[in-house]
């Protein structure tokens, strides 16, 4: 699937059906995605680029294709 014409948040909608049991310390960063277009739009006094980094930091318990796809447009998009 390409990922790279989709928002944040309909990136955020995919993470959130694909994967059942959040982590804990990535489910505020995964609910502030819902509020991003893009990684250039701010959540309150956070930049989108902090938001999605932290995620991908807390979501390294999250594995499968469609996580890593997701993880690596992720990435290409916080470069």
């Amino acid at each position: 699937m390409d990922y790279s014409n989709m928002s944040i948040r309909q990136i955020a909608a995919l993470i959130n059906n694909d994967w059942s049991n959040v982590n804990f310390a990535a489910q505020p960063y995964l609910k502030a995605m819902f509020a991003l277009d893009t990684v250039k739009d701010n959540y309150y006094c956070d930049t989108g680029e902090s938001v999605v980094a932290y995620f991908l930091c807390n979501a390294r318990s999250w594995k499968g294709d469609v996580a890593r796809e997701i993880k690596k447009e992720l990435n290409k998009r916080i470069k």
